[in-house]
């Protein structure tokens, strides 16, 4: 089988200055590259890669960040990237960076002297400081899910205000006027986003949703048990809760079983994301459905394409969300917390 020294023999040149001809980002002369492709050819060493390579100047890798692989949300990113990549004939490199803002800055160094095509990243909260690394880079980027204020670097998101009053006109439309909100972190942008739309559309309407009625999570199952049990102890009065994720919204909904309190009879209660699970449990959850899909093939196509276009135009791409009713939204009735204090309820 030819290896590198063949190469290196047949076109005249050492093995690292073949290496260094296969790397598009590191210079040689137009003559050495022009002999190494050529030796590549002759001796066909991998001529369906790394010839093309050469050629083109492209390694046919993209590389994807997420903040953790875990969860289903980020599952979803990874399969549909590497759906639309394959599509276009790319592979795929996965990191995860563990919600590390220093983890998320090696691994996309790592992917940048790598050489590949393009990176498309999730980041890991407004502290993420990754972008003092991607200002000195020319390779393309796209920022996916989790918004960056700055328009130079182009983003693919969900329209994050808007899922937020969808949830809350969902709500108002079956009669209900207390609410309460169990958040994600609230150093994320999107969930700050979420919930101006909810509070904002809420407020709009002349309804209530009191301080002592949010509850920041983390996007766990356990924040969602957590967040229900501090909203119940405090004796917050509420007939519709909103929780910003599904998983979130399956504690909630976990909690409020183990307690006998039932759902919707006695809160309404709407997630988001669309998880297979949110159709899957009993009662099964009405949720705001993220646009995956074609959140990650648009994001693929900027990368694609961002080479041969103007770098100076501003791509920012927002989808929109959609409205998943189930099982677990219903009118107020006379269960609602709202009606009376939680107390005399009776259901503990």
């Amino acid at each position: 089988m030819p290896s590198l020294k063949d190469v290196a023999r047949l076109a005249g040149v050492s093995t690292s200055t073949v290496s260094r001809a296969m790397n598009g980002n590191i210079p040689v002369s137009e003559e050495t590259r022009r002999r190494v492709e050529q030796a590549v050819q002759d001796i066909n060493y991998k001529p369906n890669l790394v010839a093309r390579g050469l050629r083109i100047k492209s390694t046919k890798l993209l590389g994807l960040v997420v903040p953790e692989m875990q969860n289903e949300t980020f599952i979803s990113f990874i399969r549909f990237t590497e759906e639309a990549a394959e599509a276009k004939g790319y592979n795929l490199i996965i990191g995860s960076t563990n919600s590390d803002p220093d983890r998320e800055e090696r691994f996309i160094e790592n992917l940048i002297r790598r050489n590949i095509d393009g990176i498309i990243f999730s980041r890991v909260s407004d502290k993420s400081h990754v972008l003092k690394i991607l200002e000195k880079t020319t390779i393309p980027v796209v920022i996916i899910d989790r918004r960056l204020e700055r328009e130079d670097i182009p983003s693919v998101v969900m329209d994050n205000y808007a899922s937020g009053k969808m949830a809350a006109e969902h709500l108002l439309s079956l009669g209900h006027r207390h609410f309460a909100c169990i958040t994600g972190p609230l150093d994320i942008a999107i969930n700050r986003d979420r919930l101006a739309g909810f509070k904002e559309t809420v407020v709009a309407s002349g309804a209530f949703l009191e301080d002592k009625c949010i509850f920041e999570g983390n996007f766990k199952f356990e924040s969602g048990e957590k967040g229900i049990a501090y909203l119940l102890d405090t004796g917050a009065r509420f007939t519709a809760l909103w929780a910003q994720n599904d998983y979130m919204a399956m504690g909630i909904l976990n909690y409020l079983s183990r307690h006998g309190i039932p759902v919707p009879e006695a809160i309404s209660l709407v997630g988001l994301d669309n998880i297979q699970q949110s159709w899957m449990m009993r009662p099964a959850l009405t949720t705001i459905a993220q646009p995956f899909r074609d959140m990650c093939r648009e994001a693929v196509d900027i990368i694609i394409k961002r080479p041969h276009e103007d770098k100076k135009e501003k791509i920012r791409v927002t989808l929109e969300p959609e409205l998943i009713v189930r099982e677990t939204t219903a009118k107020p009735s006379d269960k609602s917390f709202a009606v009376e204090p939680i107390s005399k309820v009776g259901y503990f």
